[in-house]
């Protein structure tokens, strides 16, 4: 199938996760590196490339934002990327705090903007 017969919408939606790969890729490398400064080891996930999207209509305003998913074994995230150039994602780490006892790192949420990444891990108190 030749790209002329595609539709459309499969179009823009390759056209999207191609413009926005730079973004997601740091993305990407910012969880990484945020559940690293945690000690916990994520290897190479996650990965732009090997997340599922598709685009999201947001009711209000009408515009489409490009939503990416990550399922592997137990982790699961998501990746939101807006019309705007702002992001939003999450990544499930599922892991005790190696230094904080009692704590437990569910995820890790990373937002803002192309020029500037902020992380923050999400952390549950344990059962006693």
């Amino acid at each position: 199938m030749s790209a002329t017969d595609r539709e459309p919408a499969s179009l823009e939606l390759d056209s999207r996760r191609t413009a926005l790969a730079p973004l997601g890729a740091a993305v990407c490398s910012h969880l990484r590196q945020a559940a690293s400064r945690l000690g916990v080891d994520l290897g190479f996930r996650p990965d732009w490339s090997e997340a599922s999207f598709a685009l999201q209509t947001d009711p209000y305003s009408g515009e489409q934002s490009l939503v990416g998913t990550w399922k592997d074994g137990a982790r699961y995230g998501t990746i939101t990327c807006f019309p705007d150039q702002r992001v939003f994602a999450e990544y499930q780490i599922l892991v005790p705090h190696p230094t904080l006892a009692g704590q437990f790192i569910e995820a890790i949420h990373v937002w803002g903007t192309t020029d500037k990444l902020k992380s923050e891990p999400v952390l549950l108190a344990l059962p006693d």
